[in-house]
């Protein structure tokens, strides 16, 4: 039996994020330390993604609003994996807090494409 090469999946979702996607990047913010305090840390990520406008038949107003965007982010070179809390800001200057995450990873080894959703904060 034949096994599915997802390598050669998230090879083509990075090729296609990168042909029509644009650079962007994720950040990240560490807490502070609990004992001495202080601030948190952010960290940026530079990504490389595309941001998708929600079919309206998604759009319910609650759980998916009409400001929502798709992003879809090449699991390629990314350091991290995008969680919900982490703000992905896109390269034409919009900030994206990520309010859900999806990893797509099948075979629990091969992160194909991250797909999150983003929520511009009021």
């Amino acid at each position: 039996m034949a096994t599915f090469d997802y390598a050669e999946v998230q090879a083509v979702a990075h090729e296609l994020i990168t042909e029509f996607g644009q650079e962007g990047t994720v950040k990240r913010i560490m807490p502070p330390d609990p004992v001495l305090g202080g601030d948190g840390t952010e960290t940026s990520y530079t990504a490389t993604l595309v941001p998708m406008t929600y079919d309206q038949r998604y759009v319910d107003g609650t759980n998916i609003r009409s400001s929502d965007r798709q992003l879809y982010i090449s699991s390629v070179g990314l350091a991290i994996k995008p969680t919900v809390g982490d703000q992905a800001l896109t390269a034409d200057g919009t900030a994206y807090h990520i309010v859900a995450a999806d990893p797509n990873n099948y075979d629990g080894v091969t992160d194909v494409v991250f797909i999150v959703q983003g929520r511009t904060s009021p």
